[in-house]
């Protein structure tokens, strides 16, 4: 690595100068950087905004999982099929698919070798169990906390590699040659320093950057992402990175104080649901009021926990994801609040005791509870019996669960699209591989855990071709200026403005605020036609007047201004994803509900926002891109790439990788 100085303007700004940046420190940041060095690529660095941010490190779910081919019992499994199931989602590649799946073992066996406590049997078989959309029992988990633990034992091999770490910087741009054809660097705020002119923008001219920023979590206001992940999409589809199915994502239950999925067994032990008004009064158990006896409601209650996405799919006849659209219906239409008791059982299906009647109970509840032992007391009794590190978890966080109750909503989980790549994770944009969250890798449906092993897979990869293909000094200083000069003015430029009209008041929250809630109100799970229209309006309007309407009070705020910058860019081209998917006729799907005129409501007296046809995907089996070019979006819809069928004879294989044919 080699440092220098140079004059942008009348600043002085500090230039580093190396092979690879690595974006980002989550579970795939670390894994890529851990990767390039093993593989013999030691001249790289870590930039990230925080090191102890993100969704990886801050995350996770009652049972968090961890999805891998079978590696116990006797059950048939291959990496074709694991790749089938990824496949069967829909709207996903097949060679992206099979990729995910032949390095599954490998990125998982690495895992465990770090310590990442992943637990076996004493013949040290990994055993598994089932996760949504998921035929086999491929799923593993190390807790609640697997993501972290990942994170935490990754960032520990990384460092003790010596691996340079810039903590405490935010990347404003993604630096292409003057034909948007390749990546060159990255400009970032120095947040360590933002008072120093000097050293606010520092510089990384690079020859290869791995973007590993997470998904859009700061887009929604409702969400279940961790505060301390924003996303940086935005910049990255600035910047000529193509998009990718960025209609796809994931909606769930999760509580909204300590941000948290309510999966498992949280569900499972069938508290009760109940609404008030804002100020915590008028207290009314809502489910009851829609559904058709009791025994429905608790079955509905308890397959939220393995259905826990919302899935348009399983609403209908009374299905686990009508929990979701009441809970909306309650919290968005009618504007109360929504919480979880697990001191008192549903008082619909219990005697004046308070005792629940477990006869009334579906099969598979019934089930499930008697083989837990469980068929007793009350729902936080029912949780310390099958799962009290679940009650812990909410005790260390300020909320004891035990004695109040737990407010929640229907919250963004996961972004199963993102930024297009190939099977080598890199982008349309040479030498720039989105990796994680942000790369658009996931179809309509994923297994559940699919996306941390993406992650490490996606890594793994963009690693290896970069090792193999793109060795070697980035461009020379005064090119790389030369080249990148245009970019790095207009964002020095913005900055400064807004560095020297400081005013004494502040509203660049207020304008995070306002993006959140438009995306949540008409970008999640309950969308239409005219939402989107109108979003695409707003969100534009206030791009385009975003740096001439901010007011900073503090220089520490040039940070937030930037990144409702980014997600504004987001916003508008997700939006206008939706609005291109609607118009060419789909329908709702994966975890959105989509407002068709001509459509049934699931419950009559619901609003009719939710009324919704369902039937036959014609998109399923294609693949929505989209590039941002001047504030105008440009979409393309492409077949999916059916799985390949390659030459697998092994004299072939060898001679072609002892000749270095298989990594371009």
């Amino acid at each position: 690595m080699q440092f220098f100085i140079t004059k942008i303007k009348d600043l002085n700004v500090e230039v580093y100068n190396l092979n690879t940046i690595v974006v980002g420190s989550g579970a795939a940041g670390f894994n890529a950087a851990d990767r390039l060095y093993n593989y013999g690529q030691k001249d790289i660095a870590i930039v990230t905004e925080g090191i102890n941010q993100g969704t990886s490190r801050n995350t996770g779910s009652d049972k968090q999982t961890y999805y891998k081919l079978t590696l116990a019992g006797e059950e048939n499994d291959s990496v074709l099929e694991m790749a089938k199931t990824f496949f069967a989602g829909g709207s996903m590649d097949g060679d992206i698919a099979l990729t995910e799946a032949a390095l599954s073992a490998q990125s998982f066996y690495h895992l465990v070798d770090i310590g990442v406590p992943f637990p076996h049997n004493r013949f040290g078989e990994y055993v598994g169990y089932k996760t949504d959309h998921d035929p086999r029992q491929r799923a593993t988990s190390a807790g609640p906390l697997t993501s972290k633990l990942m994170t935490e034992n990754l960032e520990e091999v990384v460092k003790e590699k010596n691996i340079k770490i810039f903590d405490g910087y935010q990347v404003i741009s993604v630096l292409t040659d003057e034909n948007k054809e390749k990546v060159i660097g990255i400009l970032a705020l120095n947040l360590n320093n933002l008072e120093d002119k000097n050293k606010r923008y520092t510089l990384f001219n690079c020859k290869n950057v791995i973007y590993a920023t997470g998904g859009p979590a700061g887009m929604y206001a409702t969400s279940v992402y961790p505060d301390s992940q924003t996303g940086a999409t935005g910049i990255a589809l600035e910047a000529g990175a193509m998009g990718k199915n960025l209609t796809e994502s994931q909606y769930g239950i999760a509580s909204i104080k300590f941000r948290w999925n309510l999966s498992g067994t949280y569900q499972q032990v069938l508290p009760r649901y109940v609404s008030t008004d804002q100020s915590g009064n008028d207290e009314r158990e809502f489910l009851e009021e829609y559904f058709e006896d009791p025994g429905k409601m608790l079955d509905a209650i308890f397959l939220k926990g393995y259905q826990w996405p919302f899935d348009p799919k399983k609403v209908h006849d009374y299905a686990s994801s009508i929990i979701d659209i009441l809970v909306y219906n309650e919290t968005v239409i009618k504007g109360r609040r929504v919480w979880l008791d697990f001191m008192k059982n549903p008082s619909w299906s219990s005697d004046e005791e308070g005792n629940l009647d477990f006869s009334i109970l579906g099969q598979e509840t019934y089930e499930y509870l008697d083989n837990s032992n469980s068929l007793f007391g009350m729902p936080i009794e029912r949780l310390a019996k099958m799962n009290q590190p679940a009650i812990d978890l909410y005790q260390d966080n300020g909320i004891d669960i035990t004695k109040e109750y737990l407010e929640i909503a229907v919250c963004a989980q996961h972004n199963n699209g993102g930024l297009h790549a190939n099977l080598w994770w890199e982008s349309n944009l040479k030498n720039f591989f989105p990796v994680g969250e942000v790369n658009g890798s996931h179809g309509v449906y994923r297994p559940g855990g699919s996306a941390l092993n993406s992650g490490q897979v996606g890594s793994t990869r963009a690693a290896q071709y970069i090792t193999a293909n793109y060795q070697g000094d980035p461009l020379e200083l005064e090119e790389f200026l030369d080249s990148a000069k245009a970019e790095i003015v207009k964002k020095v430029n913005l900055g400064e403005k807004l560095a020297n009209n400081l005013s004494d008041s502040s509203n660049v929250l207020e304008i995070k605020t306002k993006i959140g809630q438009r995306m949540s109100k008409i970008g999640a799970h309950i969308r239409s036609l005219k939402s989107a229209e109108r979003g695409i309006r707003d969100s534009k309007n206030d791009l385009d007047n975003l740096f001439k309407n901010s007011e900073l009070s503090s220089l520490r705020e040039l940070s937030l201004a930037f990144q409702n910058y980014d997600m504004l860019i987001t916003q508008y081209v997700y939006l206008s994803a939706i609005k291109d998917y609607i118009e060419k006729g789909g329908i709702s799907r994966g975890s959105y509900l989509i407002y068709d005129s001509d459509g049934e409501l699931p419950i009559d007296d619901l609003d009719e926002k939710f009324r919704f046809k369902a039937g036959n995907d014609q998109l399923n089996n294609k693949i929505q891109r989209v590039l941002y070019e001047g504030n105008n979006c440009e979409f393309n819809w492409d077949q999916v790439k059916e799985i390949p069928q390659d030459d697998n004879w092994f004299e072939n294989v060898w001679n072609k990788y002892m000749k270095g044919k298989i990594i371009k």
